[in-house]
């Protein structure tokens, strides 16, 4: 388990993280998401204890990581994938890892067969494209075979096998058990892959939630209708807090109300119904919601939807 208590770094005048409490559970993939200068990397370099806290603790299992009796049996990190020797093979520079951590060097052999560097092995790492350079950092995150994973956008550079390859081992690895802690900047991969999300702005907490509870609020209860009897329907719906659009002949797009609700009034009166659909926002479109106060650096783009609510989610 990972966790963050008031957790605060200052550069200068610079407040990189601020007051950050939050904890990360063992058995689900846990996604952390922010603009770009929200504060992940800094946050996950201080779980790693790679820069100090101005104030509050970073804990894994308990533990300072400094204070870990095997580190990286206990944790695994990719933090920088290209932070590697490039005149070193991918499988030298994993065997000087495990000769410094009292690492088997059967268990070498077994990380670069599962990320898929066996044929590239013994070829100096300076050489590796950006994808390959991933999977070697995540083979060194690995090599431990540790109970926590913190990874920051492992999944850059990689090929839509390889996406799906870094999909499918998280869940797994999460399923065994082990906290998983990933972040990046792939909203609809992150949708596929997590299911809780740590989501901060300009240092600072927004939410703490399962994906599908914050799709849900930022849905702002729509339901898509397709019926022959359109403005009939309008006119029977329109009243305080429900908004109907026509977004094509035949369509209604309906929100205050749910699909149970629309229906009951359609059966009432006798309208056909050919579609009663709610309509579910997009992770990319909740994020963009929540976050669209925390960010620094923007274009004139369009804001997405409504702004989500608080409850629950947004603290």
């Amino acid at each position: 388990m990972i966790e963050a208590r008031g957790l605060t770094k200052r550069y200068g005048e610079k407040l990189a993280v601020d007051d950050l409490t939050f904890t990360v559970r063992p058995g689900v993939v846990t996604g952390f998401l922010g603009p770009n200068g929200a504060g992940k990397s800094t946050t996950m370099r201080m779980l790693m204890g790679l820069d100090t806290p101005t104030r509050g603790t970073a804990t894994i299992n308990g533990r300072r990581y400094a204070d870990q009796p095997a580190p990286m049996r206990q944790v695994g990190a990719l933090l920088e994938a290209k932070a590697i020797h490039g005149g070193r093979s991918a499988r030298n520079h994993l065997l000087a890892l495990a000769a410094t951590t009292g690492i088997p060097r059967r268990r070498v052999e077994e990380v670069i067969d599962l990320v898929g560097l066996t044929d590239v092995a013994r070829k100096r790492s300076g050489g590796f494209s950006l994808g390959m350079g991933q999977r070697l950092g995540i083979a060194s995150a690995l090599l431990g075979d540790p109970g926590t994973l913190i990874l920051d956008e492992p999944v850059n550079g990689l090929d839509p096998e390889g996406i799906l390859w870094i999909r499918n081992l998280l869940k797994a690895l999460a399923a065994d058990g082990r906290t998983i802690f990933v972040s990046s900047h792939l909203m609809s991969e992150m949708a596929l892959t997590a299911s809780h999300l740590i989501v901060i702005g300009r240092g600072r907490l927004i939410a703490d939630v399962g994906v599908d509870e914050l799709t849900q609020m930022a849905s702002h209860n729509r339901v898509k209708v397709r019926t022959t009897e359109a403005e009939r329907l309008r006119r029977l719906l329109a009243g305080d807090g429900v908004g109907v659009t026509s977004p094509e002949p035949d369509t209604l797009e309906v929100t205050g109300l749910d699909s149970s609700e629309i229906g009951l009034v359609a059966a009432r009166v006798g309208i056909p119904l050919i579609e009663l659909v709610p309509l579910q926002a997009s992770l990319e479109e909740a994020f963009m919601n929540i976050t669209r106060d925390t960010v620094e650096f923007a274009g004139p783009i369009e804001h997405l939807g409504e702004p989500v609510g608080a409850e629950g989610a947004l603290r």
